[in-house]
């Protein structure tokens, strides 16, 4: 497991999971010749996405960013569509920590699409349970009332097997909210409309986990967004917005989907100074 110390805070990734989805979908009207020279892709035109959660630690509590693609949660179809070849194994990750899920204080969600939701639940004897079950789990007001009233195009990435269990855990925000010290929720939308990103702040240093917006490395071009994402033209506005901004301050960047690197570090001129990579072959 990867670690990266940020001022108070150990970070570390956990394992849950992979998918492998469209590189098309992924960098939306990028074309392929610019896109796969940054970003490795298969022969079924997929590429690796990670749905790695991100432990923050300070010795005073456990907080966990993101919630994976849990274990024995899809169907088999489920698999094959989104090209999962591995599930979660949080708890063997946690275990190797000294820890349980039991453990978890809190747990950010960005946003509540399937791949980043259904590791929340777990299932015990046939029935759905709470995976953390003393955590408050937030996530913006726009992204819970959409979680549990999709849209014709959302209700296939939002559940109610991904929230009915876990709603008297949810803790909801409207615009910015602090979760713990230096560290800050901020709904950004674009992604899906209520996406949030996560700002980090240690004095001077700051560390930005942009979610969806940025998933991995090779999105970190303004205009290279999603063809998943609702709101394309505000995900580039916000993008512009952070991403300029993280470089300026030589900000980590860190990252949930990102199948080569778990944290890198950008000039302005978008040269990488400084990264963690993700130890392949290592789940």
């Amino acid at each position: 497991m990867e670690n990266l110390q940020f001022g108070s805070y150990t970070l570390t990734w956990l394992n849950g999971g992979v998918t492998h989805m469209d590189g098309g979908a992924m960098f939306g009207v990028v074309p392929k010749p610019l896109w796969s020279k940054k970003y490795t892709v298969n022969e079924k035109n997929q590429i690796e996405l990670r749905t790695d959660p991100i432990l923050v630690q300070d010795g005073k509590q456990n907080i966990l960013i993101e919630a994976g693609i849990g274990n024995g949660r899809l169907s088999e179809k489920q698999m094959r569509n989104y090209g999962v070849t591995e599930e979660s194994a949080i708890d063997q990750s946690l275990a190797e920590l000294g820890l349980t899920k039991a453990d978890i204080d809190t747990v950010i969600m960005t946003h509540m699409h399937f791949d980043h939701a259904t590791g929340l639940t777990d299932l015990n004897d046939g029935k759905l349970v709470s995976a953390f079950p003393n955590a408050i789990i937030y996530t913006s007001q726009v992204e819970w009332d959409e979680m549990r009233n999709p849209n014709i195009r959302s209700r296939n990435t939002y559940w109610k097997e991904n929230w009915e269990t876990i709603e008297k855990q949810v803790v909801t925000f409207n615009g910015e909210l602090e979760v713990a010290p230096g560290i800050r929720m901020i709904h950004t939308g674009g992604h899906s409309d209520g996406h949030s990103i996560v700002l980090f702040e240690q004095g001077d240093d700051i560390m930005l986990h942009m979610a969806d917006l940025m998933p991995t490395h090779a999105h970190d071009n303004v205009l290279w967004v999603l063809a998943y994402d609702d709101y394309p033209m505000t995900s580039i506005k916000e993008k512009q917005k952070y991403i300029t901004y993280g470089k300026e301050k030589q900000a980590w960047f860190i990252f949930y989907h990102d199948a080569d690197f778990r944290a890198i570090r950008f000039n302005t001129s978008g040269e990488i100074i400084e990264s963690i990579k993700r130890e392949k072959g290592k789940k």
